[in-house]
């Protein structure tokens, strides 16, 4: 279960391998993206903030949703006068392969934008980008102790300009399909891989007991080695910590 914070609904996941509706994409009409009518309708008081949504679900497991979701979901919830914000934490900066940013694979533009991590290869960063409809609506007085360190905004400048001149999104598309295919390859070999989905360098690979019932399998997951010096990040994750999540470096 979801932790429970006031104001906070949380909408079916976007989760075709689980279906929490026990349909069949593309037959499913994309009911998952649809239920968001039927949840602000009854559960708020049909006057919603904004819908926070990451382009693939990190810790859920890599949940990559089909094409048509946040093209349904965003028009549903800007229905209702609600602004999109969209986290980009772990999609942003060319990880999802071709794009800068993972939102830009569904055609959908946010209001507001959440970074951090890539931004600055490893130093403590984060940063906000919205509209100017949204950015201007901000009247109060702010300030931050830590916000705009010297020596993280230089390794900002610096990464950005690597990222640039090397081409993170192309370099993660191409790796990313090295990396799948290889992946696809192991669940030809392997029944207890029941599934395997993501987006450039960015890839999961979901444990099962059996293909049919999809029964979890935490125990079939495998110890990857976590040494730097590998330079391949891996983490258990997904709702039944049966899923490894792969992100090497673009």
């Amino acid at each position: 279960m979801p932790t429970q914070i006031a104001g906070i609904k949380h909408a079916l996941s976007p989760y075709c391998y689980r279906c929490p509706l026990g349909l069949e994409y593309p037959d499913c009409g994309i009911r998952c993206a649809q239920d968001i009518e039927d949840l602000i309708k009854t559960t708020t008081n049909g006057r919603p903030a904004a819908f926070m949504a990451e382009p693939i679900q990190g810790a859920g497991g890599f949940i990559t949703p089909p094409k048509e979701y946040f093209e349904i979901a965003v028009g549903i919830i800007r229905k209702y006068g609600a602004v999109f914000i969209c986290d980009e934490v772990q999609t942003g900066w060319g990880r999802t392969g071709d794009k800068w940013c993972g939102i830009e694979h569904w055609g959908v533009e946010p209001e507001i934008m959440t970074f951090a991590k890539s931004i600055a290869n490893g130093f403590p960063v984060g940063a906000t980008i919205a509209t100017e409809q949204v950015a201007n609506a901000f009247t109060g007085l702010s300030l931050s102790t830590f916000g705009g360190n010297p020596i993280s905004m230089a390794a900002v400048d610096v990464t950005l300009e690597v990222m640039q001149r090397e081409n993170t999104p192309k370099r993660a598309a191409e790796r990313g399909k090295q990396l799948r295919d290889a992946l696809e390859e192991l669940k030809k070999r392997f029944a207890f891989i029941g599934d395997v989905r993501g987006m450039g360098l960015m890839q999961g690979i979901e444990f099962v007991e059996d293909r049919k019932t999809k029964e979890p399998s935490p125990r079939r997951r495998p110890r990857f080695s976590r040494r730097r010096s590998d330079r391949v990040a891996d983490r258990q994750g997904g709702l039944y910590g049966n899923v490894i999540r792969i992100a090497p470096s673009c």
